[in-house]
């Protein structure tokens, strides 16, 4: 019977009629919520996209300021080893709390989630600044890293919400394109900054910063603004608070914690793998059977096209946060070129992402629907660049295809980007983009951990091979003390002579090579996870489409593209 009645649902000239009239619904509903949107002047305007946009800039620079200050850090605190840790334990944190922003910008206004995201902000860097041993340090950075989590994606949930479709594919480029200017600059500055006034002003300074923009933000936004689609915008604040998934919340922020930390330390830990592999199916249980309203919904959860697209991005931006991690120690250790100027590098390839973000979201995302090819072309040619990379990270290559290159993988990566998440609101239901969103950000927190653990791990390990065995076939023992410290710092190099510096030279080289070597395998298996997400929107059910019948003019629950 039911077989029956979805064919009679795809060969009815009703649900092709019906769908017709649900676009021009669609658009008319879009033209009717512009009318009624509170009007907000260009001074306002200009308050609000510079408010996010400088805080979209802080939480990037919260993870490039590692690249050049790194060394310096590890030095103060004597935490050489750990020092893979100063990133990890802010993208873990990053990473843990934000499913949870997407449900809570429906529960709360977007306003005020961004607004706590910056006081927790604020307090994790002056946590930080004033960090005096290794494990205030790193405290500082998880709570910077939970209040980075809400920022970025909150920002995103704006540009989809309240944007038309014309204007999306900018806004997200725009918001993309400041989180990839303050990874360039944030290295940059940082490189410049620390020789001259030390690392715990540069933490320091972002404190009041972040302060005076989340005050910019909750003033510049107007309180009765929210995303279209809000149920909660005039409920009490304790209906609000009831029906918060708390049990789901805390299941899914430790398991993502467990899983993050047994991968992020220098070596693979079990107990933590484990844990967070028993702990998984209880939050799935919990989604299931326990919770009234899912932090993740169950449709997202069993969405083929929504799993297909987050370990995609899983694995693209692991390959990402390669180039963004290492081109600047290859700066270092291998061109040998001062910490100022080695952030640098980050400037082309980063002005490539923003570059391919904009000019993507100007020029071609300016409708709803599938954006399949494009996204699927986009991930095929992302390995290329890489491979290219991986020959030509040497000393002795030249430095204009060195810039070209990285260049083209941020172009290619901005792009990509774009498309993917255009693409998956296309696939999935617009009442649960908030949470795909978040989710989305979610995985590609995971790949900044994974990138860090995962690819820091195989540089790692080709790097201490390629010392023990350079320094003994060139007849230089006993160097453990300077192997540490050249595992821990890439600042090390240009400072030593003769055959010792031959040696460190060349085996970076290695671990580069090896690294983008490995960057080519995992992009190729992300082009065919993405080919895998398909291009067809969800389709309405009959019963929705009575209902439909019966009052006119209402959005259906699986309004598509």
């Amino acid at each position: 019977m039911q077989h029956a009645l979805a064919r009679s649902e795809e060969e009815s000239p009703l649900l092709s009629t019906a769908s017709r009239r649900d676009d021009d619904s669609e658009e008319e509903q879009e033209v009717a919520d512009a009318e009624e949107a509170p009007a907000i002047s260009r001074s306002r305007g200009a308050l609000i996209v510079g408010s996010i946009g400088f805080l979209i800039f802080l939480q990037a620079t919260n993870i490039s300021i590692l690249t050049t200050t790194q060394s310096s850090i590890a030095a103060d605190l004597d935490a050489f080893e750990q020092a893979i840790w100063f990133t990890s334990s802010y993208l873990i944190a990053m990473s843990s709390l934000a499913p949870l922003m997407g449900r809570l910008s429906q529960v709360f206004s977007p306003r005020m989630c961004m607004f706590c995201s910056t006081i927790i902000l604020c307090l994790g860097c002056t946590l930080t600044a004033s960090a005096n041993t290794f494990k205030m340090f790193i405290g500082g950075r998880v709570l910077t890293g939970a209040g980075g989590a809400g920022i970025l994606i909150v920002a995103t949930i704006i540009a989809v919400k309240t944007t038309s479709p014309q204007k999306r594919g900018l806004y997200i480029g725009l918001a993309n394109s400041g989180m990839t200017v303050g990874v360039s600059l944030g290295a940059v500055i940082a490189g410049a900054l620390e020789p001259k006034i030390g690392w715990k002003p540069l933490f320091g300074i972002q404190a009041p910063l972040s302060l005076v923009a989340g005050f910019g933000l909750l003033l510049g936004i107007p309180a009765d603004m929210a995303p279209k689609g809000n149920n909660f915008e005039h409920t009490s604040l304790r209906s609000k608070l009831k029906s918060i998934d708390y049990s789901g919340a805390l299941l899914l922020i430790v398991t993502i914690t467990l899983f993050l930390l047994g991968l992020s330390g220098p070596s693979i830990l079990v107990t933590p793998l484990i844990l967070s592999g028993l702990a998984l199916p209880v939050f799935v249980l919990n989604e299931i059977y326990v919770a009234k309203d899912p932090v993740i919904p169950i449709a997202v959860l069993r969405s083929r096209g929504t799993l297909l697209s987050c370990l995609a991005t899983v694995g693209f931006m692991m390959a990402r946060w390669g180039v963004l991690f290492y081109t600047p120690v290859y700066a270092l250790a291998v061109r040998g070129w001062d910490p100022a100027v080695a952030g640098s590098i980050l400037i082309p390839t980063n002005l490539g992402f923003a570059s391919g973000g904009l000019l993507a979201g100007i020029f071609h995302i300016r409708r709803n629907g599938s954006f399949y090819i494009h996204s699927v072309v986009s991930m095929v040619l992302f390995p290329l660049t890489f491979l290219v990379l991986a020959f030509i990270s040497n000393a002795t290559s030249d430095w204009a295809l060195y810039v070209i290159m990285v260049f083209c993988n941020g172009a290619i990566a901005g792009a990509s980007l774009n498309y993917t998440l255009v693409h998956l609101l296309h696939l999935t239901l617009p009442d649960v983009h908030p949470v795909v969103i978040s989710l989305l950000a979610t995985f590609r927190g995971f790949a900044g951990s994974f990138g860090s653990a995962i690819g820091g791990g195989l540089f790692g390990r080709v790097l201490h091979k390629s010392l023990v065995d350079g320094f003994a076939n060139a007849g230089l023992e006993d160097r453990s003390d300077l192997i540490r410290r050249l595992q821990g710092s890439p600042a090390t190099v240009p400072l030593l002579h003769g055959k010792e510096k031959e040696v460190a030279v060349s085996a970076y080289e290695d671990a580069l090579r090896s690294l983008f070597f490995g960057a080519v395998g995992l992009t190729v298996v992300v082009a065919v996870a993405q080919a895998g997400t398909g291009w067809k929107a969800p389709k309405k059910t009959y019963e929705q489409l009575s209902e439909e019948e019966e009052v006119e003019g209402q959005e259906g629950l699986f309004g598509g593209s």
